[in-house]
């Protein structure tokens, strides 16, 4: 008797072979690439970092970035003492004013990934974003958290501002709010001060309350806080940016680039460079 399902029997395990013999995750990016860490050899000493097998769409990017060579050259153009240091921008690169071509083609963004795991402590290295209702992130630019201790009296303030910032969220991806609020800045400008406005500013004052009220509570893990309160970080952060790697050595580094003097606009007044950036072999 003839097995009808012999052919697909024969053909499943050379299906896994081949799966297991392509060398490739992801366009650019390699299998042998995810067991290497990140090099950074800038100006004032070399940073190591390693990337997060918990957020694949920020990792994946960042070694595409790395290996194209987008971040050679370019500048820590924000530093702030006690908070972090924030590097790719392409405008920071010194053909930029020339217009020299760029190893990727800009702007795209990367969806957020948010991960229980990883969060702002000291070392951890985000995502940068625009503010925009996704929390998508940055193509290219990502801070590295040098941050601070927190106590608990601290530690509740960053905790207010996260349900401030996820209620806020909440409010930017509700279509029916944000059309009371459309609709109530038109009403504004063409006839204030008339019962349709009030009608609908009362309708949107409304809907807001209800969904501030049930946006749930973010509450900072009791492990999370014993980090904050010793090693430091930025807690205000998590739940709004996504968090891709951590440094393992070279604290020290940015230590020194984040203490550098800055201008109003918080940028070194001393230029701080990354010399190159590649993938090294996990020590």
């Amino acid at each position: 008797m003839t097995n009808r399902h012999q052919p697909l029997c024969l053909l499943l395990p050379l299906l896994l072979l081949l799966a297991a013999c392509n060398p490739y995750v992801d366009e650019g990016v390699r299998r042998k690439d995810l067991n290497k860490d990140v090099e950074l050899v800038t100006d004032f000493g070399t940073v190591v970092f390693r990337l997060s097998d918990d957020t694949p769409l920020h990792r994946n990017n960042f070694i595409r970035l790395i290996k194209s060579g987008f971040y050679d050259g370019l500048s820590f153009h924000r530093v702030i003492d006690g908070f972090l240091v924030q590097t790719g921008d392409p405008n920071t690169r010194p053909d930029a004013a020339a217009g020299g071509p760029l190893p990727v083609e800009l702007p795209y963004t990367i969806p957020a990934e948010f991960t229980p795991e990883l969060f702002h402590r000291r070392g951890a290295i985000n995502a940068a974003r625009s503010d925009n209702p996704e929390r998508a992130s940055s193509s290219t630019q990502f801070t590295i958290i040098q941050g601070r201790v927190y106590n608990d009296s601290t530690l509740a303030v960053a905790e207010g501002r996260i349900n401030g910032w996820l209620q806020d969220n909440r409010l930017a991806n509700d279509t029916v709010y944000q059309s009371l609020l459309a609709l109530s800045r038109q009403l504004e400008q063409e006839m204030p001060s008339n019962d349709s406005l009030d009608f609908v500013q009362a309708a949107r004052k409304d809907l807001e309350a209800r969904l501030r009220a049930g946006t749930p509570h973010y509450t900072i893990p009791p492990e999370h806080r014993q980090v904050y309160k010793t090693a430091g970080g930025a807690a205000h952060l998590d739940q709004n940016y996504t968090v891709f790697g951590e440094v393992i050595s070279g604290m020290d580094v940015v230590d020194r680039i984040a203490g550098l003097p800055t201008n109003e606009r918080e940028r070194p007044l001393q230029d701080a460079r990354i010399r190159s950036a590649r993938l090294v072999s996990r020590r």
